[in-house]
């Protein structure tokens, strides 16, 4: 019974040089308990995408370990962390490539062996998740940008992944679509780690916040306090929008639901 306890990710020590030499992690420590949502923030070379590389085993052989569900990400686990580490791309065009958003959803748990009214039954539940249920017959290159993003994210669901990465989830997305697929990510009961830098996005999604800099935790806290620190701020290359009070509390408008 105790397996609840085990973190959804924990990294420890990880250090990583790329074989041209560049060194992108020096050590990072980082546990992220099962269900929360944190944004990993920081400047670009900062060695995010590193570290999100690790996490499935897409990057391997540095120093330090990474553990996801409890199970260490090497060559013995890498099926089953692949399908624990689902990882939403910036781009969903890289993750979509089927003639219809059903086939697309469906490739992945078909080809774990999924088969029948079951995998009928994963692909409608992760299109309902994401509000895309009505469009399982269109192609993917008929829909709009945010509705593709929103179909790369079933297309990671449908595997039931025990931790969400997602790469600058709100770029591209013109305001609705970035409200609606807030409103998703909200509701969804899975660890999330979102790797952006939309700050405002960051703190309205995730709770907790971790500053990646240098190949280093620089911060790790309460997404508010980080952003309101200002020094912290400049330090890490991190500017919020004109204007933006990262302490007033965004009042939810109940009406515009």
């Amino acid at each position: 019974m105790t397996m609840s306890f085990v973190p959804s990710l924990d990294v420890r020590g990880l250090a990583y040089a790329y074989p041209d030499g560049h060194q992108a992690l020096f050590g990072v420590d980082l546990t992220v308990e099962r269900g929360e949502r944190v944004a990993l923030l920081g400047p670009n070379g900062a060695g995010k995408t590193t570290l999100v590389l690790h996490l499935n085993g897409i990057l391997t052989g540095g120093a330090g370990t990474v553990t996801v569900a409890g199970l260490p990400v090497g060559k013995e686990h890498l099926a089953e962390i692949r399908r624990k580490v689902g990882i939403v791309f910036q781009d969903p065009d890289d993750q979509l490539f089927m003639p219809t958003v059903r086939e697309d959803v469906a490739f992945g748990p078909a080809a774990a062996g999924t088969r029948g009214e079951e995998l009928e039954r994963a692909v409608t539940r992760a299109l309902e998740r994401v509000g895309m249920a009505g469009y399982a017959d269109r192609p993917p290159h008929h829909l709009s940008f945010g509705q593709r993003r929103r179909v790369a994210v079933a297309t990671v669901l449908v595997m039931e992944p025990e931790i969400l990465v997602l790469d600058e989830p709100s770029s591209n997305l013109d305001p609705a679509s970035r409200r609606e697929l807030a409103d998703i990510l909200r509701s969804l009961d899975v660890t999330v780690l979102m790797v952006t830098h939309d700050l405002p996005y960051a703190l309205e999604l995730c709770p907790r916040a971790v500053v990646l800099s240098e190949g280093v935790i620089a911060a790790d806290g309460p997404t508010g306090q980080l952003l309101a620190d200002e020094e912290l701020m400049r330090r890490n290359r991190l500017e919020l929008p004109f204007g933006f009070d990262p302490t007033a509390r965004p009042t939810r408008n109940p009406a515009a639901h």
